[in-house]
């Protein structure tokens, strides 16, 4: 059997890892697009470096882009295999991959005439909506601690690891010959203590394990503090300057976080009375409706607010705005107001535009509340709180409005909570550590984490390498 580890080696997007076992079969492990650099990584999401035709399944930890959004591709080059995953992930795939489908032809449209211009012939997106809805025929869901036999040699089984909803670390057991080589596949691994979602649970023990290390070399400030620290900046904002909170988000699983605290806020009488929020992503509104679909994954204390407010994700100064010319008006606001809008990095989609409408003004705040890759506007912004101008869409904007972050609603956690995640297992039995989903330094600082707690035989893949499990 051999693992081929094709995305999300040495760096932390495009997750994908192909098991090919000895009886012929090929099982991929996440099937992620690569994300963060525009256009740039066309070329990357095109260079499956396997057939799709040939592959015959997809274990799929959790429905987040960088590691689902290829398999409409996938379909659309032949690809008719199974795609497995938990009931809550294939209902999130149900609307995030045609949004996503959607954007690929957006994008390409734009892309497509400046071409023109140049005299150069149109291109291809890499999938239309079209391709991403027909591609969930193909989806086969269970729920947690559940086997499930893919043939007479495999099985599979998810644990939940508190990402996102319907995250699970995937356990496969595949019997070569008699020998049964057990590999485990963590996807991304949640915090400990979650807003929403039950905490990380262990899995069963392995021969392999596959991990990952995006907060590998980094500690997340004090949960404890942050509810406070959001309601000092909304006062500050909205009440002391009368300005505007631009909270970049990312439409699942950060939104919720954060409309169930304003909510938590609203039933408390902390939040600052006749100040409207708005939830501006059509996509971030349609995901609050699966969540509410799957409240048996929530969290104790989710539960308890449940029995006394049913809805979580709604109160009356809450409006979720679909309509583009809906969204257009806010920026027209001069009152104060909090907008929660997509992306969470801060490239794409419709909080661009409201940070191009309010980041000139002193009395706004933006506030980032996730990860943010290198390379976009958010990580510039985060780097620098103040630089004398940034670009967006073309046109360059002086940064007067405040900036902020808070590091403790990441959805990853950190190296402490990741190799606590791993105390399910015995290090002296395991043959083999992957460390995937990081950056080198993350990658690095990681392993030494992992060999000061006894694990031994870790290796940090490159992109393309191959590996023997037997």
């Amino acid at each position: 059997m051999k693992i081929k580890f094709i995305g999300a080696a040495k760096e932390v997007t495009g997750s994908k890892h192909l098991i090919t076992t000895d009886h012929g079969k090929n099982i991929l492990l996440d099937c992620g697009m690569f994300q963060g650099k525009g256009l740039e990584t066309d070329a990357a999401n095109r260079n499956t470096m396997i057939d799709p035709k040939d592959v015959d399944y997809i274990i799929l930890t959790h429905a987040h882009i960088d590691h689902c959004g290829l398999i409409p591709y996938f379909y659309k080059k032949g690809f008719r295999g199974q795609v497995v995953c938990t009931d809550a992930t294939r209902d999130l795939c149900n609307i995030m991959l045609p949004d996503c489908g959607f954007i690929q032809e957006n994008d390409m449209e734009w892309f497509n005439k400046k071409r023109r211009k140049q005299g150069l012939p149109a291109l291809d997106p890499i999938y239309t909506e079209k391709d991403a809805r027909d591609c969930m025929s193909l989806f086969i869901s269970i729920g947690y601690n559940h086997y499930l036999y893919l043939d007479g040699n495999i099985k599979v089984k998810f644990n939940n690891t508190g990402h996102l909803l319907g995250s699970g670390c995937a356990t496969i057991e595949i019997d070569e010959g008699g020998k049964m080589i057990r590999i485990a596949y963590t996807g991304d691994i949640g915090r400990e203590s979650n807003y929403l979602l039950r905490s990380p649970e262990p899995f069963p023990h392995c021969d392999y394990l596959i991990t990952e290390a995006t907060y590998g070399n980094r500690l997340h400030s004090d949960r404890t503090n942050a509810e406070q620290e959001l309601l000092d900046i909304i006062y500050d904002t909205c009440v002391e300057k009368r300005g505007k909170l631009i909270i970049p988000s990312f439409a699942v699983s950060r939104t919720q976080e954060i409309v169930y605290l304003l909510n938590n806020f609203y039933n408390e009488g902390k939040l600052p009375e006749k100040i409207p929020v708005f939830v501006d992503s059509p996509l971030a509104v349609n995901a609050t409706e699966i969540f509410r679909m799957h409240v048996n994954l929530f969290n104790d204390e989710v539960h308890n607010v449940i029995e006394y407010d049913p809805d979580p994700f709604g109160f009356n100064s809450l409006s979720f705005i679909r309509d583009v010319n809906e969204s257009k008006a806010l920026n027209a606001r001069t009152e104060p107001c909090i907008i929660i809008s997509a992306s969470g990095m801060m490239e794409a989609g419709r909080v661009k535009h409201h940070l191009a409408n309010s980041i000139a003004n002193p009395r706004n705040t933006v506030l980032a509340i996730g990860y943010c890759s290198p390379e976009t506007l958010g990580a510039k912004l985060l780097a620098d709180p103040k630089p004398q101008t940034v670009s967006i869409f073309g046109n360059e904007y002086t940064v007067a409005a405040d900036i902020h972050s808070i590091d403790a609603f990441s959805g990853h956690g950190d190296y402490l909570e990741l190799a606590n995640y791993l105390k399910c297992q015995d290090p002296s039995k395991i043959k083999k550590t992957f460390l995937v989903h990081g950056d080198p330094e993350a990658l690095d600082n990681y392993k030494r984490i992992l060999r000061k707690e006894g694990w031994e035989n870790i290796i940090i893949p490159e992109p393309g390498e191959t590996f023997e499990l037997k």
